[in-house]
């Protein structure tokens, strides 16, 4: 596995979506209001597509902006009655350097 550095802690808003691009992928990094850092590719799980990096956050969940999916940020899963997932990515945190492991 690749560990690859894409932001530093303190530079992360709570809640907010910071969206990276690794190898043309687009990836969404939101911390959340317990500290945590989560990763998801930023692409709706809708068959119409849209993203997630402006997505309400909401514990360990994101509604997805346009179709108010909710989406777990620990394993991508769209809550029922809904259904679909996202691509998540593990978070590494080195002190104040926060690393993907892809």
């Amino acid at each position: 596995m690749a560990k690859i550095k894409v932001a530093e802690y303190t530079s992360l808003p709570e809640r907010i979506g910071q969206v990276v691009k690794i190898d043309g992928e687009e990836i969404v990094l939101f911390k959340l209001s317990n500290g945590d850092v989560r990763a998801v590719e930023n692409r709706s799980p809708h068959p119409k597509g849209g993203t997630l990096a402006d997505g309400l956050v909401s514990g360990e969940y994101v509604f997805c902006p346009v179709y108010d999916l909710k989406i777990s940020l620990s394993d991508g899963k769209v809550q029922a009655p809904d259904e679909g997932q996202v691509k998540t990515f593990t978070i590494v945190r080195d002190g104040e350097q926060v690393y993907i492991d892809l």
